[in-house]
Formats: structure tokens, C-alpha cells, sequence
């Protein structure tokens, strides 16, 4: 992999990204775990080019834990997916510490992704002949190092689960098994794609929970996707996307727990 070749810039702002609101933030102080400075993404839909990023800025920090607003169409999957390493920007340079991902070919973004990246999606992709614990078994034995699949299913409250299948399991608990296979190799990146669409208040609060206690006791990036505006109390950085710009970012004084929302 290419090592990114830009300076660092001073502040974390530009044109693109206007002044956020709240204090510093102390995490600033340390190097970001992902930088990108006019990232774009553009789609052909027939003679139709549809520019899905359009010159994003901006730094993101270990044992942060971001919330990615927008409306449908605003970019936010696009970005998720550019950050995993599931798809490459177009222009623009994208990079997690000291090594650039754009341009990187599959076999280094194959590597990225099983070593660095834990993906939860709204649709919880378990295989439904397997247990808890062998679903979480199927990451922990191609990690490098990796937790058990009972220490992973511990994390997310799930141990007294472990032998049932998906079927015998409530939607909010498989999708804390989908957290805990993607915790289960130790990732300093969780992404999370509306993890709660498909669950009602009470699950999605359990659900959350879960990402929230990853975030802080793991250490682990946490971003998280999401449609509902009342999840943004609950991160450090609020990051709101329109058209495929960065609209705002606002920082919060402090982090409220998930029970502490109002609903």
C-alpha cells in the first residue's frame, strides 16, 4: 500500500466543512485514524453521471464514536462504504493512518477490511444453520488476533445465548450477534449502517447499548448511520450530509446514554 503524501492540515476544517459547534475535543490532540481531503464518488446511470460524494473533507479519531445524519440519497452508505474498503472513491485521497486506500488494489483492500473493519448492517447476514457462537467462530478463526466468540458474545450481553440458533433468537439479539462477529477480531473500525432500522425503540436501544459499550471499553471507532436524529445526542461528533457534501459537523459537551434519549 502507497503511503498518503499530503501534510497535515492545521485545523480540521475547510471551505467544505464549516466550524463545528461544542469545546475541543481532546481527541484531536492524537493522529486520525482516517483522513480525506476532496473525496468524490461518481456513478454513470446511463448518460447520467450522479456525483454520490462531492468533495468531502474531513479527519475522524480513534475511540471516537460519530453519528452520520442525511436524508435517502445524501451519500451516507457511499461513505460508509468508501471508509470499509467495500468500494474506492473516484477522486480525491482517502487514508486510515499513514497508508492511502485510494487506488489500492482488491487483494490490499481484502486485508484492510479483515483485519481493521467491523461492518453491521440493518439486515443482521447470519446463517441461519449456525449458532450464536458458531456464527461469531466463522471471523474468530481468520482473525489475527481475536477474542473468543464467548468473550464477543459477552460484550454484547448474548452468553446465555450462545447455542441458540437465529431462528430461536429476537431480531435485537441477532443483531447483537452480527455486532459481536464484527467486534470479534479486535477492529479499530466499527461501521454501522441504520443498525436499527429494522427493530423497534426498545430492541434498537438494546442494540445501541452494545455499540455503545464496544465504543468504550474496546477503544473502537464506532460510526453509525441512521435516519433518526435523536441517536446524534449520544456521540462525540455529529457529521450531516446533503447532496453529497458535508453539510455541518457539530460536536456535543458530552456523550448522554442511550437510556437517557428521549424517544
Amino acid at each position: 500500500m502507497k503511503v498518503f503524501g499530503w501534510q497535515k492540515e492545521e485545523t480540521f476544517y475547510t471551505e467544505n466543512t464549516p466550524a463545528q459547534t461544542g469545546p475541543p475535543d481532546p481527541k484531536n490532540a492524537r493522529d486520525p485514524l482516517f483522513s480525506a481531503r476532496g473525496l468524490t464518488k461518481v456513478y454513470l446511470a446511463g448518460e447520467v453521471e450522479v456525483r454520490a460524494l462531492d468533495g468531502v473533507d474531513f479527519d475522524l479519531y480513534p475511540g471516537e464514536f460519530i453519528v452520520l445524519l442525511g436524508p435517502s440519497g445524501s451519500g451516507k452508505s457511499t461513505l460508509l462504504n468508501n471508509l470499509g474498503g467495500l468500494d474506492v472513491p473516484t477522486s480525491g485521497t482517502l487514508a486510515y493512518k499513514d497508508r492511502e486506500l485510494t487506488g489500492a488494489d482488491e487483494e490490499e483492500l481484502t486485508a484492510f477490511r479483515r483485519d481493521a473493519v467491523g461492518f453491521v448492517f440493518q439486515f443482521y447476514n447470519l446463517i441461519p444453520s449456525l449458532t450464536a457462537l458458531e456464527n461469531v467462530a466463522l471471523i474468530t478463526e481468520i482473525a489475527k488476533d481475536p477474542m473468543t466468540p464467548e468473550e464477543a458474545l459477552g460484550l454484547v450481553g448474548l452468553r446465555e445465548r450462545m447455542d441458540h440458533f437465529p431462528s430461536q433468537m429476537s431480531g435485537g439479539e441477532q443483531q447483537r450477534v452480527a455486532i459481536a462477529r464484527a467486534i470479534s477480531k479486535r477492529p479499530e473500525v466499527l461501521l454501522c449502517d441504520e443498525p436499527t432500522g429494522a427493530l423497534d425503540v426498545k430492541t434498537g436501544i438494546t442494540v445501541l447499548e452494545a455499540i455503545e459499550r464496544v465504543n468504550r471499553e474496546l477503544g473502537t471507532l464506532a460510526l453509525v448511520i441512521t435516519h433518526n436524529a435523536v441517536i446524534a445526542d449520544m456521540a462525540d461528533r455529529v457529521i450531516h450530509l446533503s447532496d453529497g457534501r458535508i453539510s455541518r459537523i457539530e460536536r456535543n459537551g458530552a456523550r448522554r446514554s442511550v437510556r437517557s434519549l428521549r424517544w
